[in-house]
């Protein structure tokens, strides 16, 4: 059996016209190939799906069914290359994303977030909170297509764009004697009780504020360690000690405790988009990157 989708959209003309001339016409092709085509449908499917006189045309009852499965099959057809189109457009499918607990609270991140979600409802975006070292697998397996990652030894099969170069800041509770000083240095808050990431939940930035300390030969006292950034801060504003951390969290404002800027210039984190260097990116993948690297650019 042989049968062609033309074969199925010439039968299907000829059914709802019940007339071969007017179904030629619709076709836009002339009647004695149509009447030859429907034929060649009939031998193929081994059963007369038209009655045909010299006045006029009807379906019989193989006619009546196969017309119902012929439309169907057409419909399915037209609707698979619709999503494929979709997809091709990076109108459709699906995006998985492994970002940081900080990533959510830099501008350019929320922005794209919000922006891809409104240009390309018909994109589901999978979004998976991971700590930095913990993106790396995923993205090498191909199980994420992207990660927005903090400062970290990446493999030769990653990619990475900084979208991001921000200065570290110190959060110190209200009515502690540095919150009144306009700048703080390194050396002030490591003699202080600090507050932070337990080194196998933050490590990106754990890695990135230990380590510019270690430049300076320091070693905080480190008395409270949590999961989140967010817990960080609350500690803080109760008064259990100080902290670093990225600017993007400023936009966490609370009473009880002031940000203050750091004297080292060199204090800074920066936040990358991480992509494998050997997975074909979707066009949805690529918008949502393009997206993101606009808005950062313009940040």
């Amino acid at each position: 059996m042989n049968i062609e989708l033309r074969h199925l959209r010439y039968f299907v003309a000829v059914a709802e016209e019940l007339h071969f001339g007017r179904a030629a016409a619709r076709l836009n092709i002339s009647q004695p190939p149509l009447s030859q085509q429907i034929q060649i449908l009939e031998q193929q499917v081994g059963a007369r799906l038209l009655a045909r006189t010299n006045r006029s045309v009807a379906l019989t009852a193989a006619g009546r069914q196969f017309l119902v499965d012929s439309r169907h099959i057409l419909s399915l057809v037209n609707d698979a290359a619709a999503r494929a189109e979709r997809l091709h457009q990076g109108e459709a499918g699906e995006i998985r994303i492994g970002f940081t607990s900080s990533a959510p609270f830099i501008r350019a991140v929320s922005h794209t977030f919000s922006l891809f979600r409104q240009s390309y409802p018909g994109v589901h975006m999978q979004t998976r909170e991971m700590n930095t070292r913990e993106q790396i697998a995923p993205l090498n397996e191909g199980v994420l297509d992207i990660g927005l990652l903090r400062n970290t030894p990446l493999p030769d099969t990653l990619n990475r764009e900084v979208i991001l170069h921000e200065p570290l800041m110190a959060m110190i509770p209200r009515e502690h004697r540095l919150a009144q000083k306009p700048v703080v240095s390194l050396t002030e808050l490591a003699e202080e009780p600090f507050v932070f990431f337990d080194p196998h939940v933050g490590t990106g930035l754990y890695d990135d504020i230990l380590g510019l300390m270690r430049r300076y030969n320091l070693s905080p006292t480190i008395t409270q360690e949590v999961g989140e950034a967010m817990t960080i801060i609350g500690l803080v504003a109760a008064g259990l000690g100080v902290s670093i951390l990225p600017a993007s969290f400023k936009r966490v404002q609370m009473s009880e405790m002031r940000w203050v800027p750091l004297e080292e210039e060199d204090a800074v984190s920066e936040m990358w988009l991480v992509w494998p260097k050997h997975h074909e990116q979707s066009h949805a993948v690529q918008r949502f990157c393009q997206l993101l690297l606009l808005a950062a650019r313009q940040d």
